[in-house]
């Protein structure tokens, strides 16, 4: 659910100066080839900011910070400063790889039952749309993190991208268009919210306006002069719990918008925590993802895990019977055992050690089940919460850059569903997100329930892949539920059936999330494999047809050349299935990035990727590209 290509009023091409249009429909490029460097995202603004970086000199921490400022503006309904998300980089001085948790965290005052009312869950959109749903945003404070500890340009150079575009404008297309459409009964109860994205008739913006957001402009402004401290402890922070408390209506309002239980003691807490990522050596290649309160990591790697354990496929349709099938096995155990691991204990050894994996794949049936299985029993799990998914599909974005140097960025962040909890903070120019949604808040006893200062469970994916010590890919979707079958269809469609990285992404999608129907596109369901799907293996595909799974994006090292960080992945000699140790993260910092590049060599060669045509196609760039 997110749109593509626009004309941009002012790229930056220095901290405050604008150039002449640099991207407008007609350059659309979902594959990119060359050296120097490469980004893919879902709009070319924001590919083009990232290569500019590049291209000047700046690394990918740097790179990816103002692609994601430009994301802010443009994609305003998928993410943003009023969102979250996770990240996934590799260090290309020393090889080490690490994620950070920029997830939502909820108000300390939120409890199992805040999202009910006598004993019964609210209606979703009653929950969504309200301040009851919106966690302290963590996407300013992940920005600002990285840039500091990682990067070589200041938060206001970073920032002064999207800030260009927020103030010069961006083209309304068709898909935003149809984005606006069903959120207009909600946009429209709000008169900070209409005023940028609904004409004065309370209709969406005409496809071909200008959409221009000073307030969004000034805002990053304010970031870059103050700090993010102006975000989590100051004016910014007072209008984030005064809106969150007390919705902005307009006297019109035929919505009940409930009260939040944010305070600005909250913000004032709100940490981004490094976390080791989640490890598997799948078929020779190291994969490396997103730990809890991320499932999208571990249920990847559990599934892989399960697929390596079971019988090499006679064909492509036993391939994909396989993948579906361990999909639906690792998605029981990620709703039954997964959550934030402040609150839950998370059997992540057990769930990806090969004893287990084995027990899993012996559970695979000749012809798929007709609804959903039950959780398996890892090692160290502790008792089962729900095992049937109760995810629904959200809008999210997910950019990936990399750099000539080594160092990769894989950033999947959020407001969760398209247009958040629909609310613009008064005067600042971003929706607030709805993911405490993503609890289990119809349980009281479930991993995933609501609590406070609890991070709600994720599906999102960003993964890092290496051979021998050298990067071989990155990947990574939106898609609420559907990123982790997107990354591990994705995966297994490279790596397993030998595709290049661009039919990998074209390539027609099925997702299996633990129910009694397979979701697949319609490309998917007319192929020769799925229609044997159904006749040989049973598989069912829901009534209603016509959907779009995931969105994702990725690059593909084309030459790791020699020197590229020929350490361990992990920096202190760990390895093996389900490693997840403690500690080592912290010495992945080496404040800059890129000052090391291995006697000035330059033969890192890159292939980046974006969708060819899901939700009109994305961006991808390189620095110079191949002739």
């Amino acid at each position: 659910m997110m749109r593509r290509f626009r004309t941009l009023f002012g790229v930056v091409v220095a901290c405050a100066a604008l150039s002449a249009p640099v991207a407008a429909a007609q350059d659309k490029q979902p594959t990119a080839k060359g050296t120097g460097g490469a980004a893919a995202s879902v709009d070319p603004l924001a590919t083009n900011a990232a290569i500019d970086v590049l291209r000047k000199g700046g690394n990918a921490y740097d790179a990816a910070i103002a692609a994601a400022s430009v994301l802010g503006v443009v994609e305003p309904y998928s993410c943003g400063l009023g969102g979250g998300g996770f990240m996934t980089i590799r260090d290309g001085r020393t090889g080490r790889i690490t994620t950070f948790d920029s997830r939502e965290t909820a108000p300390a005052a939120m409890k199992p039952d805040s999202f009910m009312v006598n004993g019964a869950p609210l209606a979703f959109a009653d929950a969504r749309y309200s301040g009851l749903s919106v966690g302290v945003p963590g996407t300013p404070a992940l920005w600002d993190y990285v840039l500091k500890r990682y990067g070589t340009y200041s938060l206001a150079k970073a920032l002064s991208y999207g800030a260009s575009v927020a103030r010069n404008g961006f083209q309304v297309d068709q898909t935003f268009f149809d984005q606006t459409t069903p959120n207009v009964a909600a946009f429209d109860d709000v008169p900070s919210t209409a005023a940028i994205y609904l004409d004065p008739d309370d209709t969406p913006r005409d496809v071909g306006t200008i959409l221009k957001n000073p307030d969004l402009a000034n805002t990053y402004e304010l970031l870059g002069r103050k700090g993010v401290q102006a975000f989590y402890n100051g004016e910014l922070a007072d209008a984030i719990v005064d809106t969150v408390k007390h919705p902005p209506l307009a006297p019109t309002a035929d919505r009940t918008w409930r009260p939040g239980l944010l305070e600005k003691s909250d913000m004032q807490a709100y940490k981004v925590i490094p976390r080791d990522p989640v490890h598997l050596n799948y078929r020779g290649y190291d994969m490396f993802g997103m730990a809890p309160p991320s499932s999208g990591g571990t249920t990847d790697l559990e599934a892989l895990n399960i697929m390596q354990h079971l019988p090499k496929p006679a064909d492509k349709t036993q391939s994909l019977y396989q993948y579906l099938e361990a999909s639906r096995l690792a998605y029981a155990d990620r709703n039954a055992y997964l959550g934030d691991p402040a609150f839950v204990s998370n059997p992540i050894e057990g769930l990806l050690s090969d004893g287990y994996a084995a027990q899993q794949a012996g559970r695979v049936p000749p012809t798929a089940p007709s609804g959903p299985v039950a959780p398996g029993n890892p090692p160290g799990a502790p008792p089962q919460g729900s095992s049937a998914s109760v995810d629904l599909v959200g809008s999210t974005t997910h950019l990936s850059v990399a750099d000539r140097w080594g160092n990769i960025v894989a950033y999947t962040f959020t407001i969760e569903q398209t247009g958040g909890d629909g609310i613009v903070v008064p005067g600042y120019g971003f929706l607030l997100n709805n993911e405490l949604t993503d609890f289990d808040y119809s349980s009281l006893t479930a991993p995933n329930r609501a609590q406070g200062g609890k991070r709600p469970r994720s599906s999102i994916a960003p993964t890092i892949v290496t051979r021998r010590g050298k990067p071989f890919l990155t990947v990574g979707s939106p898609g609420g539920a559907t990123i982790i079958t997107t990354v591990l269809q994705i995966l297994m469609n490279r790596i397993d059936l030998g595709m290049t990285l661009p039919q990998a992404v074209a390539e027609p999608r099925a997702s299996q999330r633990n129910a009694a129907t397979t979701e697949a596109e319609e490309a998917f369901r007319a192929s020769p494999e799925g229609v044997a799907l159904v006749q040989k293996y049973k598989e069912a595909y829901p009534t209603t047809a016509g959907v779009e799974i995931g969105a994702a994006t990725g690059i593909e090292f084309t030459n790791p050349g020699r020197g590229h960080g020929e350490h361990s992945d992990h920096g202190d000699g760990h390895h093996g299935h389900g490693h997840h140790g403690h500690g080592h993260w912290a010495r992945a910092s080496h404040h800059g990035g890129r000052g090391h590049d291995h006697g000035g060599r330059n033969d890192l060669g890159f292939l980046a990727v974006a969708e060819p045509t899901r939700r009109g196609g994305g961006s991808a760039g390189v620095v110079s590209p191949a002739r």
